[in-house]
């Protein structure tokens, strides 16, 4: 049997020409060789499989080559790898300082390439710090990572930093057709596309991929072959699923997801893909984003077709719909029924086109068009003025005694029967017309208006307000407002005219009096008879001083009343 050797070695990149999708790092470091500009300490940071480790080979390859070398040379002499994973402690690194001191026996530098140098412990790196800041000049250090985060920031401040991007889908799937080119496969173009976009911005990834469904397939790779190995749903999937949205057939949608789900695969994903497929109709809409389609050329034929199919209000409710489901998988305890749910909610939004466009009719425009009949459409109810004039308020009690003279009495029961208006559309209780037509009630029902110059003033003296007012005084401290019960007793109030006039000693207490001045006034209006009276609260900041808060306070109007205390509190050394 003869030795296979993975895509992934095999065509490890050689030059920096090779590096696919990091053009501006590859070019900023030749730069830097050409113009002898090239720091000491470099830190290759980023995804896996993009690269690092490969740019570090051969950055090491092309410092020492001089023109005369051969294509294989490795510069094994020269080039020190060391995978900080399984050698992260700080006797690894010591040997490593060690080895550093040595001059290099070929070449011009020795390149120490550490891989996975996050991994590195804290004493290790502490150990790293000097040799690091200042190597010997015929010493290089590349350090590679893939999470940057964990590195200690004085390593970071000593290295010149390349971060290395993701690689995109259309460079990945330009490389594997350069691959499968060079091993005689037969690739779509659709196939190689699934490829790249599963490999997620790794070309690693993309490249163990690529042998795993050529070994499935052989010479030829179709776009059904690598749904089938790899396990993800194809776009007929969501194409088909999303025809029979537009078309509102229920059954067959959920026939199609229960499919899926015999298939093996998770509702949670079939859902997710449904939100990005909706996603890429509404950018197929518009001419300026059809750029941000990741597709091949023949599906986005179909994008486009089915894009024409659906308006963009659907596919905007269809996306909202999909990722709430999204969202809400994970903490669902029946999470099939929340997927068919979604589904039939989707499959329900252009049902007869009627959900859109019924606000102004009670029966649908459809039952009127099969029987031939023009639908009527139904009277807003008028805007009721929250603040109706006399005029308004007389021609709504007219209409109430209308209405009541309409009323039946059956001679049996002699229980008045209304008859109602069949005219009067139900409303909701949470509508703004629902609100209308409760303020509008509530104006039929007013029988009595207020006369104001009827209203009692009678007199009274300050013994019957001091009466009442300790009476109102009693009452609250009685239902609980212990608060408001002692601001009230600070001050006895005085009468002058039908004005009460109250001191408190902070405004507090007069905001406090004042949001319960309501009940208090019509308390003492009924109470006394006499609707003219009203509050005048007054502070006087002299008052404060009469009242002792804190201890010192408190002490101090003690010893006012009996200076022996003071004697007491020094011949026993006593704290306030």
């Amino acid at each position: 049997m003869e030795h296979f050797l993975v895509s992934a070695r095999k065509y490890r990149p050689q030059t920096f020409k090779d590096v696919v999708g990091q053009t501006a790092i590859t070019n900023t470091l030749l730069s830097a060789i050409e113009n002898n500009h090239l720091a000491q300490a470099l830190l290759f940071t980023g995804p896996r499989g993009v690269g690092k480790t490969s740019c570090a080979r051969i950055l090491a390859k092309m410092i020492n080559s001089d023109g005369t070398e051969t294509g294989d040379e490795d510069y094994a002499f020269n080039i020190f790898e060391l995978d900080a994973a399984s050698n992260n402690s700080v006797d690894d690194i010591r040997n490593l300082t060690d080895q550093v001191r040595i001059p290099p026996q070929v070449g011009k530098y020795k390149v120490y390439i550490i891989d996975e140098v996050h991994m590195l412990s804290a004493s290790a790196f502490n150990a790293f710090l000097k040799t690091l800041e200042e190597p010997p000049k015929h010493c290089i250090f590349i350090l590679a990572t893939t999470e940057k985060h964990k590195i200690i920031p004085t390593i970071l401040s000593r290295c010149q930093i390349f971060d290395f991007k993701r690689i995109t889908v259309k460079d990945a799937k330009s490389y594997l057709k350069y691959i499968a080119k060079e091993q005689g496969v037969t690739a779509d173009d659709d196939a190689l596309h699934i490829i790249a976009q599963k490999a997620d911005g790794a070309m690693r990834d993309a490249l163990s991929i690529f042998d795993r469904v050529v070994s499935f397939s052989g010479k030829e790779l179709t776009r059904q072959a690598v749904t089938e190995n790899l396990n993800v749903l194809d776009y007929e999937t969501y194409f088909t699923s999303t025809d029979f949205i537009l078309e509102n057939k229920i059954p067959e949608l959920l026939i199609q997801f229960n499919e899926t789900l015999s298939k093996g695969f998770d509702g949670h994903h079939y859902i997710a893909g449904l939100a990005s497929h909706f996603r890429d109709l509404l950018v197929c809409q518009n001419p300026l984003t059809i750029e941000l389609l990741e597709v091949g050329e023949q599906t986005k034929t179909k994008y486009l077709e089915q894009s024409k199919k659906a308006s963009q209000a659907f596919l905007l409710k269809g996306i909202e719909l999909a990722n709430d489901t999204d969202l809400r998988f994970k903490s669902s305890k029946n999470q099939r029924l929340l997927v068919e749910l979604c589904l039939m909610q989707l499959a329900s939004i252009t049902f007869d086109g009627e959900k859109k466009n019924n606000s102004r009719f009670i029966i649908p425009p459809s039952y009127f068009k099969r029987i031939g009949i023009s639908p009527v459409p139904v009277k807003k109810p008028k805007e009721v003025a929250l603040n109706p004039t006399k005029e308004e308020i007389i021609n709504n009690q007219e209409k109430a005694v209308n209405t009541l003279q309409k009323t039946e009495i059956s001679p049996k029961t002699s229980t008045p029967k209304i008859v109602l208006n069949r005219e009067t559309k139900r409303t909701s209780g949470l509508s703004l017309s629902s609100i209308r037509a409760k303020k509008e009630h509530e104006i039929k029902q007013m029988d009595v208006v207020v006369d104001e110059e009827n209203l009692p003033r009678e007199s009274f003296t300050q013994n019957d307000l001091n009466s009442k007012w300790n009476t109102f005084v009693d009452r609250i401290d009685a239902e609980g407002k212990k608060n408001l019960a002692a601001i009230l007793s600070i001050d006895k109030p005085t009468l002058k005219g039908t004005e009460i006039h109250l001191t408190f000693p902070n405004s507090t207490n007069k905001v406090e009096v004042e949001r319960q001045s309501f009940d208090l006034l019509q308390f003492l209006r009924k109470s006394l008879k006499n609707y003219d009276i009203s509050l005048v609260i007054e502070v006087n900041e002299e008052m404060q001083k009469k009242f002792a808060y804190t201890p010192e306070e408190k002490y101090e109007k003690l010893k006012e009343k009996n200076p022996n205390i003071e004697l007491l509190r020094r011949t026993f050394d006593l704290d306030l």
